[in-house]
């Protein structure tokens, strides 16, 4: 997949996981009650700051802020703008 967008500086696309649609022990989670995902993948990485290039690379499977980035439709799909210090970890 080729996207036309190119963060600037430490920012970061992101492609959230799929909200979970069942409960550990089987119960089906209605849309109403699913929660945000944490996790994603990176899909495209900005040059970096002056003093501080960026550490995650597209393809990085990553965990976030519950509220991290601002969501934008490319598409038809759904991805997280933030910025490199909104990630949380590398998985």
């Amino acid at each position: 997949m080729s996207l036309n967008i190119k963060p600037l500086a430490d920012r970061v696309l992101v492609k959230p996981a799929p909200a979970e649609e069942k409960t550990a022990s089987g119960i089906i989670i209605p849309d109403t009650a699913k929660e945000k995902p944490q996790r994603g993948e990176v899909v495209a990485v900005g040059p970096g700051k002056k003093d501080e290039p960026t550490t995650v690379k597209v393809g990085d499977a990553i965990l976030y802020g519950k509220y991290s980035g601002t969501e934008i439709n490319i598409e038809g799909t759904d991805y997280l703008m933030m910025r490199e210090s909104d990630i949380l970890a590398i998985v």
